[in-house]
């Protein structure tokens, strides 16, 4: 396939179609705007499909029954599907012409990507390793951050507050006697967290290191390309968590070794006082006129930003980002450069969307031109990008 040439000729948009990720632990928030017959389309071994997966270049971490390619952005070429064409494909044969030059010789790749995970009860407390310790196991580290999108949350699951590092009082001492109880009975380690009631509108930055155990709303995370937990919570929602999850990445020596397990924590990050202060993300707006608003979501840290713009009914603009950028539209229907778009309704497993989307840089730099052909709704889309592409996106209240 010539990538360039396909590229081009679509004004520098590439279309996705949707990517779908089964688990299984949990249940299904089922707000994902799927047919209701395929929330098992991957076999009930597999569990219930619980995340969409968005600018991926990554496979899944998922089990032995995954397929190697799951979870991998597939790019739709309007050619015959049988044949999957990714876009890893395209990054790998474009690279600074894709993304850019400063980030393709920095990283090499496109180094983060999107989801929506959608449960409808909470998620274990666990850790994402810091980019040290991931290192001793051959991976790399997770920094990400939440937004709750409100066109995507019309109810909000049993468990609509997500727990974040421990009370500021609680000791080491405390959490590793809690560790210690892992096998012989729930372990309740949440008793020694802090819950905060999820906003819709508004998001969190979780540094690598930071227990958390997710609330039910769906959650729009940008993140680092990785998946490495340690989850310390046994028992959730009624589930049992074995051992292995605890350990799965620690060297083969450090298994069963307390202290170790207990240095993938940031202690400080998981006590700190003001830990709303420092890790929550209220939208910050940076441009609005009568056509269009755009705030940052995502924002305050080295790896990950995200921005929502929303197009007025009716209106067509030209809007510079200056840097390449994957996107998910939430609201609305229009036109998305050449392409028509249009929020998703009802999905299939394995089927076609106009709702995803990636722009390259020369576009967004360039400006690229939206149309919301709606006279009654608003436009709206979530735009995941690595915040090095954006040094604005880094600083606290930009």
């Amino acid at each position: 396939m010539n990538y360039r040439e396909h590229l081009e000729k679509n004004g520098g948009v590439l279309r996705f179609d949707p990517i779908f990720i089964p688990r299984q632990f949990g249940d299904a928030g089922r707000r994902l705007r799927i047919h209701p017959d395929d929330y098992y389309a991957y076999g009930v071994k597999r569990g219930s499909v619980k995340e969409r997966w968005f600018s991926s270049v990554i496979a899944a971490n998922n089990g032995p029954l995954a397929e190697p390619d799951e979870g991998m952005s597939r790019v739709n070429t309007g050619k015959d599907r049988s044949e999957r064409v990714y876009f890893k494909d395209f990054v790998d044969a474009l690279g600074a012409d894709l993304i850019g030059k400063k980030l393709y010789d920095k990283y090499g790749t496109w180094p983060m990507y999107s989801k929506f995970y959608d449960y409808t009860g909470p998620l274990f407390f666990h850790l994402h390793l810091d980019f040290e310790s991931a290192a001793r196991v051959g991976r790399i580290g997770k920094p990400e951050a939440y937004y709750y999108p409100p066109q995507y949350n019309n109810y909000p699951g049993k468990f609509p507050h997500t727990y974040f590092g421990f009370d500021p009082d609680t000791t080491k001492e405390q959490v590793k006697d809690r560790l210690l109880k892992y096998e012989s009975g729930d372990n309740r380690i949440t008793e020694l967290s802090r819950a905060f009631r999820i906003e819709l509108g508004t998001g969190w930055y979780t540094p690598p290191g930071v227990l958390h155990a997710p609330g039910s709303y769906l959650t729009y995370e940008p993140q680092w390309n990785s998946d490495v937990n340690s989850v310390y919570e046994n028992i959730t929602d009624g589930e049992i968590y074995d051992y292995k999850f605890l350990c799965e990445n620690c060297p083969e020596d450090k298994m069963r070794d307390i202290d170790y397990i207990m240095s993938l924590m940031d202690w400080n990050a998981n006590v700190d006082p003001h830990y709303k202060k420092t890790y929550f993300r209220p939208p910050v707006t940076l441009e609005e006129n009568e056509d269009y608003v755009q705030k940052q979501v995502a924002y305050g840290n080295d790896y990950i930003a995200a921005r929502e713009l929303t197009v007025f009914p009716g209106k067509t603009v030209t809007v510079k980002d200056g840097f390449a950028y994957g996107l998910i539209i939430t609201q609305g229907f229009g036109k998305l450069g050449s392409y028509d778009c249009s929020t998703a309704c009802m999905l299939r497993v394995g089927g076609v969307s106009q709702d995803e989307f990636f722009v390259s840089e020369k576009t967004a730099t360039e400006g690229l031109t939206i149309t919301n052909k709606s006279d009654s709704e608003p436009l709206v889309m979530l735009k995941h990008y690595p915040a090095y592409s954006d040094p604005a996106a880094i600083v606290m209240g930009k």
